[in-house]
């Protein structure tokens, strides 16, 4: 399924994973099971949004630079947009959540995903 995304993508998300990783372990040799919790999913809610924001900009193939923009923005929007919503599922549903290690985890994992443009494709 991730195989449909480019490599630059696939390359993004696999360093989110590892910093995710490094960071649930941080979190949870200082604070505990709630701040590896924590950080898990404060990395996996910029992974999820990240996949879903590939899939959207792999869908068409624009045949003009409108189009390329266009699908661009398009993607970038359900990203915004599904990130708001599980930032807000996550701080709901969870009462024990260790903000700093949460947004840090998010935070550190959005800007690694900005790098995609960086990775070569070949």
């Amino acid at each position: 399924m991730l195989r449909t995304l480019s490599k630059p993508i696939r390359t993004v998300l696999r360093w989110q994973l590892i910093v995710t990783l490094a960071l649930t372990l941080v979190a949870g040799a200082a604070v505990g099971v709630h701040g590896a919790l924590s950080a898990a999913l404060g990395g996996l809610v910029s992974a999820c949004a990240g996949v879903v924001s590939g899939f959207v900009a792999s869908l068409g193939k624009a045949e003009s630079a409108a189009g390329v923009l266009i699908g661009a923005l398009r993607a970038e929007g359900i990203k915004i947009g599904l990130i708001v919503i599980l930032l807000w599922l996550v701080l709901a549903a969870y009462k024990d959540v260790v903000a700093l290690a949460f947004l840090g985890t998010f935070m550190l994992t959005a800007l690694i995903f900005s790098v995609a443009f960086v990775v070569r494709d070949r």
